[in-house]
Parts: structure tokens; sequence; C-alpha cells
């Protein structure tokens, strides 16, 4: 019998099954298993505890070097950043951190707009009905990150293809090709990059340049960590804003007195951004973690090697922290963890927020017509338990 977080219902909409767990309590048991427990955190405040938490290592390796395991992940993705504790994840980010401050991102505003209107432009050119998906969401933070890293663009669809079959639930083979596939080529793209001289700088410098650069002055990056940190960054650059940039759209198209609010005053769409990053996070349960030494969370006695797993899907509709929380109403006092908390809190927080307030203010002035075409309730989901994401968005506008 397939987990209740495996189902069509789940992938469609997760919030039911995650209320009536978090009714049972904020820490729950989903799964036992020979090497411990898995417990899910649906309460915020339990949420946000967690994502902080020193105890809670994300050290994948360490993780499974004693276990049997008929799995063949590429070392690059299943051990990127986001699967190293202090000190070494305090390292890797600090050499990436650079192109995302919020300086760094205010300088790619004029391109991601460019892009954004780019793509609108095709789809009025093709006519009246689009996928709001594959035509915007998906190839939007495609082309940002694409830009950012320096990405030839011949190489941009196939790079999507794997990153989104990383994803893929209950499909362990798919996950396995794909991760090969993507961690190959990063690693060639890197040795394209050296071989021709990227130190050299100039107008055409790419973050992935920058980081050659630091790798090979010594910066203390090792080659590995190169390729991973360069994996994750194509990843994690695309597949949440994708999601985003959906999941908000479908929000907007079901509440016409709030697209004309913003369509009117677009000083609101960054709160508006803020309250769909909560609604409907891109994320439902964030990756993964293990307690490296017994501790309580949420009246829950967990025991060292248990799995634990943080949703902030669940924890951004808890009631104990936001009132009607199945409601969407953009100007609430935010704290919504979308982005997680504590060290491991979204690297590209700023460049999805600006991407997101950028696409949805060029989507609500080009199409003030824009009208979904199916019924919400018969939109095809993706089929990935960390992710909420729509696979298809049908829309119909006047061109």
């Amino acid at each position: 019998m397939s987990h209740p977080m495996e189902s069509p219902e789940f992938f469609r909409d997760p919030y039911p099954l995650l209320a009536a767990l978090r009714e049972r309590g904020p820490v729950q048991q989903v799964r036992s298993g020979p090497h411990g427990a898995t417990w899910l955190v649906t309460g915020w405040a339990e949420a946000r505890t967690a994502l902080a938490e020193p105890q809670l290592s994300k050290d994948t390796t360490r993780y499974f070097a004693d276990k049997p395991s008929r799995r063949n992940l590429a070392p690059a993705v299943s051990a990127t950043i986001l699967a190293t504790d202090p000190p070494d994840h305090t390292r890797l980010r600090r050499l990436a951190v650079k192109a995302f401050t919020p300086a760094a991102v205010a300088r790619l505003e004029p391109r991601v707009a460019e892009i954004a209107d780019g793509l609108l432009d095709r789809m009025a050119a093709r006519g009246g009905t689009a996928d709001l998906v594959e035509d915007f969401a998906v190839p939007l933070p495609i082309e940002v990150i694409g830009d950012l890293l320096g990405v030839p663009r011949e190489d941009r669809a196939a790079l999507r293809g794997w990153s989104n079959d990383l994803f893929a639930a209950g499909a362990p083979d798919t996950i396995d090709t794909a991760s090969h596939a993507i961690s190959d080529y990063m690693t060639e793209l890197i040795a394209k990059k050296r071989a021709a001289g990227a130190e050299d700088g100039g107008p055409d410098r790419d973050l992935l340049t920058d980081l050659i650069a630091a790798r090979d002055e010594g910066e203390r990056l090792s080659e590995f960590e190169l390729v991973s940190l360069a994996v994750l960054l194509v990843v994690a650059g695309h597949e949440t804003t994708t999601n985003l940039i959906g999941n908000g759209a479908l929000a907007l198209l079901q509440d016409d007195a709030l697209r004309t609010r913003l369509r009117e005053d677009p000083a609101l769409v960054p709160d508006a951004v803020e309250e769909l990053l909560r609604y409907d996070s891109p994320i439902t349960t964030a990756t993964f973690r293990y307690a490296a030494e017994p501790l309580t969370l949420g009246g829950a006695e967990i025991a060292a090697g248990d799995v634990v797993l943080v949703s902030p899907g669940a924890a951004n509709r808890d009631p104990a922290r936001f009132t009607d929380p199945d409601t969407l109403a953009p100007g609430r006092a935010s704290g919504h963890l979308s982005f997680g908390h504590g060290p491991h809190h979204c690297l590209g927080a700023p460049l999805a927020r600006l991407e997101a307030r950028i696409a949805f203010h060029a989507l609500l002035t080009r199409f003030p017509g824009l009208r979904l075409a199916a019924p919400p309730a018969e939109l095809p989901w993706r089929h990935t338990r960390l992710m909420h994401g729509l696979a298809h968005l049908p829309v119909t506008f006047a061109a």
C-alpha cells in the first residue's frame, strides 16, 4: 500500500493531510524502520526550532555510511551544501553567498524583467492560450540561473529535464540516472570554463567562473565541492521559483479582487509574494535531517539516529501562528518558513523574491484578461513529496 504522502490527492493538495497530522500534535511519527523512526514536524514554532537545531544534522554521508543501500545517487547530488553541517557548510555558503546579496540581486533586475517580457511576447505572438508553467514559470528561472552561472543556452532544456527528474516521487532509478547526468554535465562545464581561461574576468564573468577562481586560488573549495555547489545552484535556483510562480499564478487567477488590486497598485506586489509563499509553499517538506543526539521536540522524544522531516507547507498554515491560515491575505505579518530558518536559510531567497515580483507584475499588467482554461480541481500536479508544484497551468488571455 502506498504511503498517503505519495498519493495523487496529496500531490494536488497536501494541506488536509498535513492539518490532520498537526491536530494530533506538532511532531508526529510517520514511519518506523530498521534504522529508527521518521518524524514529521507540522507546527510552526516546532518547525522553526527544528530548522535551527544544531542537534539535527544534515550530514547525509555520515548518516548513510553504515546502512546498506541499493541506490546509486551521484555523490555531487547527495552531498551538496544542503547535506553538510558547520564548519563545512559555513565555508561553502560564504563562497556562494556573494552572488545573492540584496545588492548583487538588485543588479539582475533589468535582465530578469527582460527575460519575463520576452517570454510574454512569445506567449502573445502564439495567440490567446498558453501553459503558464511550460511557457513562463519554468523558463524564467532557468534563464536567470543559466545566465548567472554561465550555462550555454542550448544546454538549459536538458538541465531542466534532469533537474525535474531528481524530484520524481517513488522513482529511485529515474532520480539516480538524472543525478549522474547533471553531475557529469556540471563537471564538464567547469572543465570547459577552466580550459577557456575563465579567470581572465571581463564583462562575461559569471558565478561559476568566480567559484572556479575561488577553487583555483585555494579558497578551500575542493573540486568535488565545486561541482556539487554548481549542481545545487542550478537545481535549487529554479525548481522552487518555478513552483512559486506557478502556484502563485493559480492563487491569483482564483482571486479577481486581489488581481485588480495588484494591477492598480504594483507597490503591493512584494507583500503579495510573501503571502503566496506562505499560502502555497513551493516546498512541502524540507530536505533530510536526523538526530545526532536524542532530543525532545514538540513533546516528542526523538532518539539518536531518527529522521526528522520539517514541513514548511504545514508550518505555514499552523493556526497557532496564522489567523485563518487557509485564506490568502496579503499584508499579514508573515513569518513563513518557505525559505527555511537558521544556518540553512535559503541562499537564493532575494533572487526568488525578485523573480516572483517581476513575474507577477509583468503577467498582470500585460494580460489583464488572464483566466484559467481548466477547472482548478482538474489541474495536474507534479508527483513529488518535497515540492508542491503544478505540472501544467492552462490559461486564456486576450493577446
